[in-house]
C-alpha cells in the first residue's frame, strides 16, 4: 500500500479536477468499510499471492469524484499493452468524429466510352482497416455494373492516405500476423493465407487472399518449404515478391496460417486486379503512385461508421485498426511521431501523463501508471464523446465470455491487454445500484520479457501459466472492489 502523501504528491501536478485523494471511509454499520474485514485479503495481499514477479500497479477510484479508494504501486510506469487502445478510441472519436467512414474508390481520369475508360483507372484507399477480399470483390462487381470493361491508360494504385510502415513493432517475430504493415490501402489485416499439405514426394503449398466468397491466388508473396528444423520461418523482401521459407520439421501432415505482408498497397493492387479480371474487366499491370490522381468516381466501398469499427477493435484487439485510427487522427508521417502526438493529447485533454510509442500497445516501450490511467478514465466522462466511448468498450461482465466474465448484477466494461509477461485490465465497474468505479490494473515482468529470444516470443516458456495468474489476480481484485466499494 502507499501513503496518503504519496498519492497526493503524484496527483497535484496533474489536472485540478476532479479532486483525487486516497480516502479511508469511516466504518459505520452496514457501510462498505464496515465489511472490509469480511472482504478477504486486501489488494496488496492479493498481488503478493499472485507471485507475478516484476511490478503490479493498481488503482480503484470513485468514477465521479476521482477519489482513490485503494492502490498499490500507483505511480509505477508499466506497459499498457492493448489497454492503450482505450486511449486511442477516445483520441479517434474526438479527432475524426463518430460519423467518420473510410472510403475506397475506383476513379477514372477520363470519360468512359463504350465501356472503356479513356485514360487511367485508379484504385485509391483512405486507410480502411477492415477492408477484405469480399469487399474488393464487391467493388469490382460494382465497376462492372457501371459498364466498365477496361481502360486505355494505366491501372494506378494510390495508398498514400497513410504512411507505409513495414511493421508496428521491431521486437516481435516477423511472421506473426498481429504485427502487420500499415498503409493507405489495407487488406485482410495485411495478411495472406498460407496452406500446406503433405503429398507424395514433398509438399503442396498455396498462398491466397481468401475471403468468404472470393479466394484469389496471390503471387506477390511466396512460401517454400526448407528441409530444416529451425528457424520456423525466414523472410526476404525480394524485388518481385515477398519470399518466405518455412521449416519442414514444423509442418506435420498439413495445416494453414496467416502470414503478414509488408507491402499492403502492392498486395491490394494485385488482388483487385485478379477480381476485376474475374468480372471481365481487363486492366494492365498495377503501378503505385505517390500522389492521388483526381477523376470521376466510378465505384466505391464505404466502411462502417467509426463507433462500430472501434467496438470491433476493442472486442478483438486488432492492432492494425488501432494504428490506422491513431495515424488518421494525428496526420503524422511516422508511427513514433504519431504516438508522441497522442501522448501530448492525452496529457492535455485527459490530464494523464504517459508515453505511447504507437496506438495499439504492441510496442514494449509504451508506459503509463495505473494512477494516470485511472485519471484518464475519470476525465473521459467529461468529454463530448463520453457516451459513445462507454458504449464501445468491451463488456467484461457477461457469463458467456468465459474466464474473463464476472457474472452477477455488477457489470464491468473496459479493455484487457496482453504482451509476453505483461497483462493489464482497465475500465469501469457499474453496479446495478450504487456508485460507479474506475480501475486500472497493470502487471509486467519486463526483465523476464526482455530476456526472451526472438524465437520464444510467439509462445514463451512459462507465459501461459504467468498469464493465468495475472488474470486470476484481476478477477479477485474486481470481485473485491465490486463487493466493497460499489
Amino acid at each position: 500500500m502507499i501513503s496518503r502523501r504519496g498519492v497526493l504528491g503524484g496527483l497535484l501536478a496533474g489536472v485540478a479536477s476532479p479532486v483525487w485523494a486516497e480516502t479511508r471511509p469511516k466504518p459505520r454499520p452496514g457501510s462498505a468499510a464496515a465489511r472490509q474485514t469480511a472482504a478477504g485479503p486486501d489488494a496488496a495481499a492479493l498481488v503478493a499471492a499472485a507471485n507475478l514477479g516484476g511490478k503490479t500497479g493498481l488503482v480503484v477510484a470513485d468514477a465521479r469524484s476521482g477519489q482513490v479508494l485503494e492502490a498499490v504501486e500507483p505511480d509505477a510506469a508499466l506497459p499498457p499493452a492493448s489497454t492503450a487502445k482505450t486511449i486511442t478510441t477516445l483520441y479517434a472519436l474526438e479527432r475524426l468524429g463518430p460519423a467518420h467512414r473510410f472510403v475506397t474508390q475506383v476513379l477514372a481520369t477520363g470519360p468512359v466510352a463504350g465501356g472503356i475508360v479513356q485514360g487511367d483507372l485508379v484504385l485509391a484507399g483512405s486507410g480502411d482497416p477492415l477492408l477484405d477480399t469480399d469487399d474488393l470483390g464487391d467493388l469490382a462487381a460494382a465497376l462492372k455494373g457501371a459498364g466498365v470493361r477496361g481502360c486505355t491508360g494505366r491501372y494506378l494504385v494510390w495508398d498514400g492516405a497513410l504512411p507505409e510502415i513495414d511493421e508496428i513493432s521491431t521486437d516481435q517475430p516477423d511472421y506473426v500476423g498481429y504485427n502487420p504493415a500499415i498503409s493507405g490501402l489495407n487488406l485482410n489485416f495485411n495478411r495472406v493465407y498460407f496452406e500446406w499439405k503433405r503429398q507424395k514426394g514433398g509438399w503442396g503449398t498455396s498462398v491466397d487472399a481468401r475471403g468468404e466468397r472470393f479466394v484469389p491466388p496471390v503471387s506477390m508473396a511466396r512460401v517454400s518449404v526448407a528441409d530444416r528444423e529451425t528457424p520456423l520461418f525466414t523472410y526476404r523482401n525480394g524485388q518481385e515478391a515477398e519470399e518466405w521459407t518455412v521449416a519442414a520439421a514444423a509442418l506435420g501432415k498439413g495445416g494453414s496460417r496467416w502470414l503478414p505482408v509488408r507491402h499492403p498497397g502492392r498486395y491490394t493492387a494485385e488482388v483487385f486486379h485478379v477480381l476485376a479480371r474475374a468480372q471481365g474487366i481487363d486492366l494492365p499491370a498495377p503501378a503505385l503512385v505517390g500522389q492521388r490522381p483526381s477523376g470521376q468516381v466510378l465505384a466505391q466501398f464505404g466502411s462502417d461508421a467509426l463507433p462500430d469499427i472501434l467496438r470491433g477493435m476493442l472486442r478483438h484487439s486488432t492492432n492494425l485498426t488501432a494504428e490506422v485510427m491513431g495515424l488518421s487522427s494525428s496526420g503524422a508521417g511516422r508511427l513514433a511521431a504519431s504516438g508522441a502526438t497522442m501522448t501530448d493529447w492525452a496529457a492535455d485533454r485527459l490530464g494523464a501523463r504517459g508515453k505511447f510509442v504507437d496506438h495499439s500497445g504492441l510496442g514494449a516501450s509504451s508506459r503509463i501508471s495505473a494512477l494516470e490511467f485511472a485519471r484518464a478514465l475519470v476525465a473521459a466522462q467529461a468529454t463530448p464523446m463520453a457516451q459513445t466511448f462507454k458504449a464501445v468498450l468491451r463488456d467484461l461482465g457477461t457469463a458467456e465470455e468465459g474466464e474473463e466474465g464476472l457474472g452477477g448484477a455488477t457489470r464491468v466494461i473496459g479493455k484487457t491487454g496482453t504482451l509476453n509477461f505483461a497483462s493489464s485490465l482497465v475500465g469501469y465497474i457499474q453496479p446495478a445500484s450504487g456508485r460507479e468505479l474506475v480501475f486500472a490494473i497493470l502487471s509486467a515482468d519486463t526483465k523476464r520479457r526482455d530476456g526472451l529470444s526472438m524465437a520464444e516470443r510467439e509462445s514463451p516458456p512459462g507465459g501461459k501459466a504467468w498469464l493465468r495468474r495475472a488474470r486470476g489476480l484481476q478477477r479477485d481484485l474486481l470481485a473485491r472492489w465490486a463487493g466493497l466499494y460499489a
